[in-house]
């Protein structure tokens, strides 16, 4: 299952029914896992550590020394989790930091031209859309989607479920369950049409209570502190709100496109 025409360091680990296909490069320090395929002109660098059924397509770079002056050489890795796509093009770069690792979740689809920096930490079931860019240190919880040529900023943080569409800019913390759209991004609603595929974990009670958190937050034209009061007043308890308060309280009450009231 390795061509020949393919280059796999000796001290390289393989699991079991791995495809290598001609002109791929797979690095010294490298371990993959059962039924991985990589695509030609591939190249795993060292540090790479693949799970199991990932896929790997034509000229895509996992691993890649980190593109930060703070780097001094120091041994670092990247983590996939097993069943994420990596297509075309897509640039993973290892941790600035020694021992420590930029890390991609479960069943994530990180499509063509992507580029994820140093020290970023993907959840599970994430999609990266074609050319989206992620600066170092970016934190994008489980189950989010960003659209097309998406950037986001150094330091940012994306919370579960949220959608970012096609060419939006992200410099802060974007919370859960919410669309965001335009330049500079706004509250576009609730990512209800998404949410609504799952039914087992979101029914129309709870999308409607999501809903009403964030009428708090971005359309009653006050403080993020008195959002959060009212919220915790008057929406009733469920782990979406639980979710919803601890995301702004991690984030030092800190979210992106809140009104200008938010000075308090």
């Amino acid at each position: 299952m390795i061509s020949p025409l393919a280059y796999v360091d000796p001290s390289a680990k393989l699991g079991n029914n791995v495809t290598v296909h001609p002109f791929a490069f797979i690095d010294k320090d490298v371990v993959i896992g059962d039924n991985c395929e990589i695509y030609p002109y591939a190249s795993i660098m060292h540090g790479a550590r693949l799970g199991n059924n990932i896929k790997v397509y034509n000229g895509a770079i996992i691993a890649a020394e980190p593109q930060d002056f703070r780097w001094k050489g120091e041994e670092s890795y990247v983590t996939i989790g097993d069943q994420t796509t990596i297509r075309e093009m897509a640039i993973i770069n290892r941790s600035i930091h020694k021992g420590m690792s930029t890390e991609i979740g479960k069943k994530c689809f990180l499509m063509a031209e992507t580029h994820v920096g140093h020290d970023c930490k993907i959840g599970d079931r994430c999609v990266l859309g074609n050319s989206s860019q992620l600066a170092g240190d970016v934190v994008i919880d489980p189950c989010v989607i960003l659209s097309t040529s998406v950037k986001v900023y150094n330091g940012s943080r994306i919370g579960k479920w949220a959608f970012i569409k096609g060419g939006c800019r992200i410099s802060g913390n974007v919370p859960p369950y919410v669309i965001m759209a335009h330049n500079p991004a706004m509250y576009y609603g609730v990512n209800a049409a998404v949410m609504r595929t799952k039914p087992e974990l979101f029914t129309e009670e709870r999308i409607d209570d999501i809903a009403k958190a964030y009428r708090h937050i971005y359309q009653c034209n006050t403080s993020i502190f008195n959002a959060v009061k009212r919220i915790e007043a008057d929406v009733d308890d469920s782990a979406e709100k639980t979710e919803i308060l601890n995301f702004i309280k991690d984030c030092n009450n800190k979210l992106i496109a809140l009104p200008r009231l938010d000075t308090f």
